[in-house]
């Protein structure tokens, strides 16, 4: 059992397992070495406000592409929509410019601006040339919504919150479910929320790391299929009283060398990886997929970079394994995630664990996929 998740269980720690690509040692994003992943967690319990609005069940995620001056010390990335009902703050950045020089952060969706304005001013601390002479940086926010089980009119995230996301961000295993941005969502009409996953590939005489970390917040019951099994028509679990559209912000890391154009293709990967648990991109929803890669830098002010770039015959593994890893991730954020009462009372059911596992296991022992 993972204990970062308040007693709940990733999927592995089922007996089950997803795909066939293994998975990184902590199965998480963290495995792309370098990776840092951090949280701000605000859950105020059912405490009503005036006019019903109340409590807070919302936060921030951050994800670091390495420890170091990130304005400074900048990686390739790319950003890919299947459908564009939800915001990322920052997008033209790196679609015109193929790169990172901020930490990605996740919030939910009316907090985006003030996050962002707290990573401008957090940068411009930490380096008070920026914007002075020094160039620009271009915070990269994305958001999903959790309005059914936060207020978003209070907008609560801003720079306290996101600093402290920021300052948290570890390697190692990473606290999934109802933590950070994901504190509020709900997927499959189940509480879901951040959850994470990695597989390992060899490309050449090398081994590398993609690993994805998403903020789940899509999809009626009918839809949720687990390892091929339609599981949100089989388990007999309560619904809430609404489904949500959207959204889920997939991020993708690898360690593999790759630049914007292979990370644009990647990207596109997490969608099929959505694809596989159900997702099929309503109206109202924003399915984003942000990817980077670690294996190469730009050094900001530098006028030639030295950059390695994966053949384009072997990036196949690559889309592999962020197929894998996206729909692992998805999975782990449905079953690690807590009860959480919103405002007005609102609650999603957890997915239940036990029942989950005994209905896979029928479906293996009926000869699937055999």
């Amino acid at each position: 059992m993972n204990v970062t998740n308040e007693g709940r269980a990733r999927f592995r720690d089922l007996g089950l397992t997803l795909g066939v690509l293994p998975p990184g040692p902590v199965n998480a994003v963290t495995d792309v070495p370098g990776v840092l992943v951090g949280h701000f967690t605000r859950r105020d319990g059912p405490v009503p406000g005036p006019g019903g609005v109340g409590p807070f069940n919302t936060g921030v995620t951050a994800i670091l592409p390495h420890g170091d001056d990130l304005y400074r010390v900048r990686v390739p990335a790319s950003i890919a929509v299947l459908n564009g009902s939800g915001e990322v703050f920052g997008r033209e950045f790196v679609d015109e410019m193929g790169m990172l020089d901020a930490p990605i952060m996740i919030t939910g969706s009316f907090n985006v601006a003030r996050v962002a304005d707290a990573v401008i001013g957090e940068t411009t601390r930490r380096d008070p040339t920026v914007g002075r002479g020094g160039g620009y940086v271009h915070p990269l926010v994305a958001e999903c919504s959790d309005a059914y089980l936060s207020d978003l009119v209070a907008r609560p995230m801003g720079e306290a919150e996101t600093l402290a996301a920021w300052a948290h961000a570890t390697d190692g295993p990473v606290p999934e479910g109802s933590v950070g941005a994901g504190t509020g969502l709900v997927s499959f009409q189940f509480k879901a929320g951040i959850g994470t996953s990695s597989r390992q590939i060899a490309l050449g005489a090398s081994t590398y790391t993609v690993g994805a970390v998403v903020a789940a917040n899509t999809g009626p019951r009918e839809h949720l299929r687990i390892d091929g099994v339609p599981v949100g028509r089989l388990l007999r679990v309560p619904k809430p009283s609404w489904v949500q559209q959207g959204s889920i912000i997939m991020v993708l890391a690898t360690d593999a060398p790759l630049l914007g154009r292979q990370l644009s293709r990647l990207a596109r990967r997490a969608h099929l990886g959505l694809a596989r648990v159900g997702g099929t991109a309503h109206n109202g929803s924003g399915d984003i997929a942000i990817a980077f890669s670690t294996g190469n830098r730009y050094v900001h002010g530098r006028v030639m970079h030295g950059l390695q770039d994966v053949d384009n015959t072997s990036m196949s593994a690559c889309f592999d394994a962020a197929v894998e890893a996206t729909e692992e991730s998805i999975v782990n954020a449905l079953c690690a995630a807590t009860e959480v009462v919103g405002r007005h009372g609102h609650v999603a059911p957890v997915l239940p664990l036990e029942p989950l596992a005994a209905l896979l296991r029928r479906y293996d022992g009926a000869g699937r996929g055999e």
